[in-house]
């Protein structure tokens, strides 16, 4: 339900939420509303499931796309709902990637999978050790809404405490796995 939740698709929109989200969590979700795994984690796609016009075609794009079946054969979250579940301790807020002004972002973070989720705690970037190499955006969609909300609670907790980075509470299997690789090293 991506209409729920505030969509960025200026470079000045998310500069202007960076700065004004004071003493709460600001999760920016990098993603595009036409891809299945950013539909999910917006709770769009749910209500397809029990439409049996729409099953067969989603049947056949997973037999395709096995790495998007991995990602949409399991639970993911649902933004819209866990928004207000962690409303007074964090902003929760959808950047659209193809937006032809947030490509500063997006290549300033590296966003190259999509949904990619950012964190901010009073302008400053949040980082969160995972186990994996980049600490500083969840790639992904995150398995459950309670994960979501417990991710987004360690990085308030850390914050309120001074830390730039926090450590993720999650357990490994919780965690999407994706390998790195940089270009022009």
């Amino acid at each position: 339900m991506s209409h729920l939740l505030t969509t960025l698709s200026k470079k000045k929109e998310v500069d202007t939420i960076i700065r004004d989200t004071l003493e709460k969590v600001l999760v920016l979700r990098f993603g595009r509303a036409s891809d299945l795994v950013c539909l999910q984690q917006d709770h769009i796609v749910c209500f397809a499931f029990h439409s049996s016009s729409v099953l067969p075609a989603f049947q056949f794009c997973c037999f395709f796309f096995r790495i998007k079946v991995i990602c949409c054969a399991i639970l993911f979250i649902q933004l819209s709902k866990a928004a207000r579940d962690v409303s007074k301790f964090a902003t929760v807020a959808l950047v659209d990637v193809d937006s032809e002004d947030i490509q500063v972002y997006v290549k300033y973070f590296d966003i190259t999978l999509i949904p990619s989720t950012v964190f901010f705690f009073n302008a400053h970037h949040m980082k969160m050790d995972y186990g994996t190499a980049d600490h500083t955006k969840w790639i992904g969609a995150f398995h459950t809404k309670q994960d979501f909300i417990d991710v987004v609670e360690a990085i308030y907790r850390g914050a309120m405490k001074g830390k730039l980075i926090v450590n993720c509470p999650l357990p490994p299997e919780h965690i999407p796995k994706y390998q790195i690789l940089y270009k022009d090293v």
